[in-house]
């Protein structure tokens, strides 16, 4: 039988360093909630079998109606924790008939520059891969790291060379990736993100370039920087 592809959104944050009244990912931006832009991309792909959106058992914000009529399945079974979440929705798209062979691209709801063809890139690209892998960015950034203490003196400068920034997608197989969070929690490990729980297994994740537009909108400034970003999207 062949592999499936499921998306799962973890949508159960707070958002609290976005400086927002509500869930960031319920913030107006060009005229409709962020995570109306994450929806609709991972809509626009056929070749999925399905989305499912995992949310806080107590969140009251979230209103099904408003993305009608896009496809996708919600669940109330955030956790404290984005591992937490996606192992608890990775646990219900189990119990709705997927199975350890197929494939999730799990995606940050507050990463509404996603599009359709990057989504495809990372499935064309890992589909037949082993392990799996995550969309990335080579750093193109001087990093410095602070003391060990903290404040605001420079200890020293990290070489870039061979880093990237993680982004989403991130796509494993589903039996791999609740093997790898299962031992991240025995372990003792609360990890902030799939790739991370791979790793923890041994394995290797490949790397597929990203975009700049597929940000992670985090703090108050970064809202006007997606309006500019979905507001041009829209235009073309």
């Amino acid at each position: 039988m062949n592999s499936r592809f499921f998306a799962l959104i973890p949508c159960a944050g707070t958002g609290s360093r976005s400086g927002a009244p509500m869930p960031k990912q319920y913030r107006s931006v060009a005229g409709r909630e962020l995570l109306h832009y994450t929806l609709a991309a991972f809509d626009a792909c056929p070749e999925l079998a399905q989305t499912l959106v995992v949310i806080s058992p107590d969140d009251t914000h979230f209103d099904a109606q408003r993305f009608a009529p896009m496809r996708f399945a919600v669940r109330r079974c955030g956790g404290a924790s984005r591992q937490a979440s996606v192992r608890n929705g990775l646990d219900a798209l189990c119990e709705t008939g997927a199975t350890d062979d197929d494939w999730v691209l799990v995606h940050d709801a507050a990463r509404p520059g996603i599009t359709p063809e990057l989504i495809r890139s990372l499935i064309a690209a890992l589909a037949e891969d082993a392990v799996g892998g995550i969309m990335a960015l080579p750093v193109a950034d001087t990093l410095k790291r602070v003391d060990a203490a903290g404040g605001d003196r420079i200890a020293r400068t990290e070489p870039r060379s061979g880093l990237w920034q993680a982004q989403t997608p991130q796509m494993f197989r589903i039996g791999m990736l609740r093997e790898a969070i299962a031992r991240a929690e025995r372990d003792g490990h609360d990890l902030t993100d799939e790739a991370s729980a791979i790793e923890w297994l041994g394995h290797a994740p490949r790397l597929v370039q990203g975009s700049l537009r597929n940000f992670k909108v985090t703090y108050p400034e970064d809202f006007a920087l997606a309006e500019a970003i979905l507001t041009h999207g829209a235009s073309r």
